[in-house]
């Protein structure tokens, strides 16, 4: 294991930074994952105007979550999200991003 996975493991294992999640692929069985939340303002430009929209987005680790999908569920704290478009591996292919969207 690399420096990188090893200090990426410590970050989710922080509970300062990462919480657990209940992952379940579509038709699959749930998962106990730990996930970082990130749930920023986006601004979007659209010509001259500035479009401001709240956007939920979750870091997994590949090796938890292989192949997530858009449809899979994502429930945190009683709340429940399904993930919408491609998610997006980091650089060194050991996070994924995925954008998700209330169920």
């Amino acid at each position: 294991m690399n420096a990188f996975a090893i200090g990426m493991d410590a970050l989710f294992a922080d509970d300062n930074i990462a919480t657990d999640a209940i992952y379940t692929a579509e038709g699959g069985n749930p998962v106990l994952v730990r996930v970082v939340v990130r749930r920023a303002d986006n601004i979007t430009g659209f010509g001259e105007a500035k479009l401001w929209s709240e956007t939920q987005r979750f870091d997994l680790r590949v090796s938890e979550v292989a192949t997530p999908r858009p449809g899979d569920r994502l429930e945190i704290g009683g709340e429940a999200f399904l993930i919408q478009g491609e998610p997006v591996r980091d650089a060194e292919r050991l996070i994924w991003t995925i954008d998700v969207h209330p169920a």
